[in-house]
């Protein structure tokens, strides 16, 4: 009497899943980003209500010893030189790791986001709707710069660390968002959009790598849940307080000036610019986390007769 049994289902590390939505997806990503980043501008930049919400969280002169310190001191660091270091140590760490491709993704994610920041806040027009005159800026360098440098080790570093490293980046960049508009140099928006304009330099830097890679055998693997659930609770948490807050702000704009404290619109802010962070980074490591395993189909075996 002869029996068929199904082997166990196993998984081919050599023949990872890369199909066209494997390599376009960064391209969706890239232009999902710089939507999200015009409409910020459409909305919080070119309408009273949007420059009013944005402007409260400005104006809160939220202060204290400690938080001064912390923020200041972050500030500090994120310099022009601290950029250009940032950038030089990802592409060592590249060609360290013979990851060519890797190198050059990262210097042009940098300089790439940090160079169309710089022009967008030279260029972009800034009406004064809310009777609070000054220049123009939209969207923050310091953040593009504290996200751009970041993205670019998550991208070199093994992925044994890269997880790690995207956690602490995440708070990293969220401290530099808020710490800009602790310091009135910029308002929640402008933070927001910079890491929207990062992502989309990184979203096309991961497409050319992808496009590279098309003909190599790459091993497959899969983002780290223990980075993954994190983030998306950071962001879930955030996101839903600081929307909370906003439309608090706005009610209180429109309908109540005063209702509703500086204090409370720049926790808003803060909130929202984390959700910002989050958000971006939940999606930087799926796309940093390379082609998914396939499973192979299972097959029946023959098993043998009594």
């Amino acid at each position: 009497m002869t029996a068929l049994a199904s082997r166990e289902q196993t998984v081919d590390l050599s023949a990872p899943r890369r199909g066209p939505g494997h390599v376009l997806l960064p391209l969706a990503i890239a232009v999902l980003a710089v939507a999200g980043a015009y409409l910020v501008y459409r909305l919080f930049v070119q309408t009273s209500l949007g420059q009013a919400v944005d402007n409260a969280a400005l104006r809160s002169g939220v202060h204290h010893p400690k938080m001064d310190q912390v923020l200041g001191r972050a500030l500090d660091n994120t310099t022009l030189a601290s950029v250009v270091l940032g950038c030089v140590v990802a592409a060592a760490i590249g060609i360290l790791r013979k990851r060519i491709d890797l190198a050059i993704g990262a210097a042009f994610l940098v300089i790439g986001a940090n160079g169309s920041v710089e022009l967008l806040k030279g260029h972009l027009v800034r009406p004064d709707l809310d009777h609070f005159p000054g220049p123009n800026s939209f969207p923050s360098g310091h953040t593009a710069a504290a996200a751009s440098v970041v993205y670019a080790l998550v991208l070199v570093l093994p992925r044994a660390v890269r997880g790690m490293v995207a956690l602490i980046g995440f708070v990293y960049v969220t401290v530099i968002a808020i710490a800009t508009v602790w310091a009135e140099w910029h308002r929640p928006s402008d933070t927001i959009a910079a890491m929207l304009i990062v992502l989309a330099w990184g979203a096309i830097a991961i497409f050319g790598i992808r496009v590279g890679r098309l003909r190599r055998p790459e091993p497959g693997e899969r983002s780290s849940r223990f980075t993954q659930w994190p983030l998306l609770a950071a962001f879930a948490i955030t996101a839903a307080g600081g929307v909370l807050g906003m439309l608090a702000v706005a009610f209180s704009e429109r309908f109540h000036p005063g209702l509703v404290s500086g204090r409370v619109a720049f926790l808003a802010g803060s909130a929202v610019m984390a959700a910002a962070a989050a958000g971006s980074f939940v999606f930087w490591v799926r796309l940093t986390s390379g082609p998914r395993r396939r499973p192979l189909a299972p097959e029946p075996a023959p098993v043998e007769t009594d």
